[in-house]
């Protein structure tokens, strides 16, 4: 089952710890070498992005900054057994989060792709 972990923090006063930091490329190397870890990245700040609207019919597109005072800050993409194995990949990155930033809040939102077995006819 694949996961996409997307998170969502304030624009922090200052910037990461290098602690945190070294701490992020480690657990991103064991994750990568355990087979869960397929990709992650950086998001840059809305204000490079825009949000495309269908509603009554019609199509919008509104550049950014959205007015959200969270932004989606990064993503990584996974690959695990159970919903389970995933959910304890991403505490462990928000672990790192709470106990190597002070102050530092923010969300983490897990969610599955969908495959091709979620679409198998009986």
């Amino acid at each position: 089952m694949r996961y996409v972990m997307l998170l969502e923090a304030a624009q922090p006063a200052t910037p990461p710890p290098a602690e945190l930091m070294a701490a992020i490329m480690k657990l991103g190397e064991e994750a990568t070498a355990a087979g869960a870890l397929l990709d992650n990245a950086g998001l840059a700040p809305s204000a490079a992005g825009a949000r495309i609207t269908v509603t009554g019919g019609g199509l919008s597109v509104t550049d950014g900054p959205f007015a959200e005072t969270k932004e989606l800050i990064s993503y990584a993409l996974y690959e695990t057994r159970t919903k389970e194995e995933a959910i304890e990949w991403a505490s462990r990155f928000m672990k790192l989060h709470r106990d190597l930033w002070a102050g530092w809040e923010g969300d983490c939102r897990l969610l599955k792709i969908m495959g091709p077995e979620d679409f198998q006819r009986s």
